[in-house]
């Protein structure tokens, strides 16, 4: 009995540190325009694209109206298919699952550094557009 106490005891405290340990997005990104839920919705009204680098499968349960998947883990987000959807001079929002999430930030990191000028770094993301009740698919 005292033997699967402890190993229950090991197994609280794993999982208690990945919780702690789950990293948290920066509030900006050097060379991208960090954004809030209403600005976001203002370059949506202007038809400004945006990304979402999540996985496939969050994905399609869910995502900003209108977004396109090209997803980081993968190396779906890459300059190339970043250029598919804007040029280098054109505004561009990239998101993911919020601030706990670092994929967007890493992303933003990536397209400056590959030349895009107007990178908005949209650290809310999915949960904060949802949140707001904005256009869904």
């Amino acid at each position: 009995m005292t033997k699967n106490l402890y190993f229950l005891f090991l197994m609280i405290v794993a999982m208690f540190a990945v919780n702690v340990a789950q990293a948290e997005s920066p509030t900006e990104v050097k060379g991208a325009t960090t954004i809030d839920v209403a600005t976001a919705m203002e370059l949506f009204d202007r038809s400004v694209p945006f990304i979402d680098v999540r996985n496939e499968r969050h994905y399609a349960r869910g995502h900003i109206s209108g977004a396109v998947n090209l997803r980081l883990g993968n190396g779906a987000f890459n300059e190339s298919s970043l250029a598919e959807v804007a040029d280098k001079d054109q505004e561009v929002v990239l998101y993911c699952n919020g601030p706990s999430c670092t994929a967007s930030s890493e992303a933003c990191e990536k397209a400056v550094s590959w030349g895009w000028e107007k990178i908005y770094y949209f650290r809310d993301g999915y949960p904060g557009w949802k949140a707001a009740v904005y256009s869904l698919e």
